[in-house]
C-alpha cells in the first residue's frame, strides 16, 4: 500500500550540471544546479531553474547566454564545491583547480576539464515562485574525444555523469544499462 507524504521535490534523480556565466568585467562564474533538464528536442533546449539571489541569475539575464557543464563522476568534489561557495567571495575556478574557457558561440564561459559542454542562448525566462526557469537553446556542443562513440556522439558510459537525490541530499553514480530504449517495450505492442 502506498503512503501519502507532503509535496516536495522528490522527483528522482536530478542531473547535476554546472552553469557557466560571466559576471561584470567578464569575470567567469560557475554554480552547480540540480533543478534542470532537457525541455525540447526541436529546437534542442535545456531548462535550468535558479533563485534570484544567485549571481548566475543576473548574469544570464544580462548576457542572454549560459553554458551547461556536465561533470564526470570523477569531478564530484569540484562540482559540489562550486555549488556551496559564492563566486562573490571566492574564485571558484582557482580553488577547484578548474580552467575557464571562453565559448566562441555564446557569451559565457565553460569548464575546460569537464567532458561535455552545452552552449546555450537564452530563449525564455519563466517566473515560477522561488525559482526562475531559464530555457536555453543549445547552439553548440563541446565534447572531449574520449567520451565520443564511433559515430562522434557522447555516451553516458563514457561521460560518467552523476545525479542528485533531493530526498537524502546525496550524489549517485549512474549504473549499468538496463535495456535498449524504444525496443524493450515493443513486447507489449499488439
Amino acid at each position: 500500500m502506498k503512503k501519502s507524504i507532503p509535496a516536495n521535490v522528490f522527483a528522482m534523480p536530478s542531473p547535476v550540471w554546472v552553469v557557466g556565466t560571466y559576471r561584470e568585467n567578464d569575470t567567469p562564474n560557475i554554480m552547480t544546479a540540480a533543478w534542470a533538464g532537457i525541455c525540447c528536442s526541436v529546437p534542442p533546449c535545456v531548462a535550468v531553474s535558479l533563485q534570484k539571489i544567485r549571481s548566475s541569475y543576473a548574469n544570464i539575464l544580462e548576457r542572454k547566454a549560459f553554458t551547461i557543464n556536465i561533470p564526470s563522476s570523477k569531478q564530484v568534489a569540484e562540482t559540489d564545491y562550486v555549488g556551496i561557495v559564492s563566486g562573490k567571495i571566492a574564485d571558484k575556478f582557482t580553488t577547484a583547480h578548474l580552467t575557464a574557457a571562453k565559448s566562441e558561440i555564446v557569451d559565457a564561459p565553460y569548464i575546460d576539464e569537464f567532458p561535455l559542454i552545452l552552449e546555450c542562448r537564452l530563449l525564455h525566462t519563466i517566473e515560477i515562485g522561488l525559482h526562475t526557469q531559464f530555457i536555453g537553446e543549445i547552439v553548440g556542443i563541446k565534447a572531449d574525444d574520449d567520451v565520443l562513440n564511433e559515430k562522434g556522439i557522447p555516451t553516458l558510459e563514457k561521460v560518467l555523469p552523476f545525479v542528485y537525490s533531493s530526498s537524502d541530499h546525496a550524489y549517485y553514480h549512474i549504473g549499468e544499462q538496463l535495456e535498449q530504449a524504444y525496443s524493450i517495450g515493443m513486447k507489449f505492442k499488439i
